[in-house]
């Protein structure tokens, strides 16, 4: 079997609960939903909108933080520039984890999600291997407003195919999101 078949496999394998979970009558529901802009590498521009279902499950880590989760679902759209740029529409699910301070309104998460690309590169220089990629995020913010009902935050997120296949270039794009719970 191909690395690229196994890499297909694998996801597969991870997003069959994923779904599952999601279609889940209560997963219904729109929780939130949020807009991205950022830049990247390869002189790669994106602007991503997602959609968010809470998974209305709360852990308390220590008497100052606790934890919580959601599903994320999203779309966005990557402007590479270079020799040979190819723009790349993505689709993505991820599952994100959340810790939030009991005594300020500051937030810290984190998640590795499942992203499709329209095309295996961003230009001449910049190959990603295939269109199926891992997509890891690490981000920070504040709930601002009446019932926390904004969020203003700032994301890193990595686009890799985990080594599955070659070449795995990969990309790292810097993102500022505003989000509005409802």
């Amino acid at each position: 079997m191909s690395k690229a078949a196994l890499f297909a496999c694998r996801i597969a394998r991870l997003m069959a609960p994923i779904l599952g979970l999601a279609a889940a009558p209560a997963a219904h529901a729109i929780s939130g939903a949020s807009i991205e802009l950022g830049h990247g590498v390869a002189s790669t521009d994106v602007a991503r909108i997602g959609a968010r279902w809470d998974w209305n499950k709360y852990w308390n880590v220590n008497a100052q933080w606790n934890a919580s989760g959601f599903w994320e679902a999203s779309l966005g759209y990557l402007k590479s520039n270079g020799v040979g740029q190819q723009n790349n529409v993505d689709v993505g699910l991820t599952p994100v984890f959340r810790l939030r301070s009991g005594i300020s309104r500051f937030y810290v998460e984190g998640g590795i999600g499942a992203h499709l690309l329209s095309h295996d590169r961003l230009n001449a220089h910049r190959e990603l291997g295939g269109n199926l990629l891992f997509g890891d995020l690490l981000g920070f913010g504040w709930n601002i407003g009446n019932k926390d009902r904004y969020e203003l935050g700032y994301r890193f997120l990595h686009y890799s195919n985990a080594n599955f296949a070659e070449p795995n270039d990969g990309i790292n794009l810097h993102l500022i999101r505003l989000g509005y719970n409802y």
